[in-house]
């Protein structure tokens, strides 16, 4: 069946909002283009390449403007902190080694707080205020030294880290995330 609106419609017309919807689109996908053009160029040890396919995790991405693509990030990489934590906490059980356990402990803290950074910095560029973003930022910082303040409680106590491949695929997606929100 046929509404009236749609009846009422020209081809014409039916062609310029099909142009426009092709438009908007373009234009999206344009903002995380030049959003992951320009983070490869300032990250070159992570590059474009990594950008767009961090940011394919969420099928959003493809039509979010730069704010947008702020938010999702920080969904993105809270969802890996929380991952991360959870993986840690199965360690946990299963480690005999005291200070494997003792190293995944202070892993777990770290985890667990950077999952509260990171909702806090979700929350900053959700309210697009300025000192809402300058929050975020702040935020993202915090939970950033996350893996590497991990990785190096283990080379303090000697032992190989079982979060090695966890902490460096955080450090890049917070690379990302703290590139795009610093860049609002």
């Amino acid at each position: 069946m046929i509404s009236r609106t749609t009846k009422a419609m020209g081809p014409s017309q039916a062609l310029s909002g099909l142009a426009l919807l092709l438009l908007l689109v373009a234009s999206s996908a344009s903002v995380l283009n030049d959003t992951c053009k320009s983070f490869g160029a300032n990250r070159k040890d992570i590059g474009y390449d990594y950008c767009v396919k961090f940011f394919q995790a969420d099928k959003a991405s493809a039509i979010a403007d730069k704010r947008g693509l702020a938010v999702i990030a920080a969904k993105i990489i809270k969802a890996t902190a929380s991952s991360t934590d959870k993986r840690i906490s199965a360690l946990k059980a299963s480690v005999k080694d005291k200070k494997v356990r003792s190293g995944l402990e202070d892993c777990d803290d770290l985890y667990s707080q950077a999952v509260d950074e990171l909702d806090a910095a979700a929350k900053g560029v959700a309210a697009g205020t300025p000192q809402g973003l300058q929050d975020a930022v702040t935020n993202l910082s915090a939970a950033a030294d996350a893996p590497q303040t991990c990785e190096t409680g283990f080379q303090e106590l000697g032992v190989k880290s079982p979060l090695a491949a966890e902490d460096f695929e955080f450090t890049k997606e917070v690379a990302v995330a703290l590139d795009v929100t610093s860049s609002l």
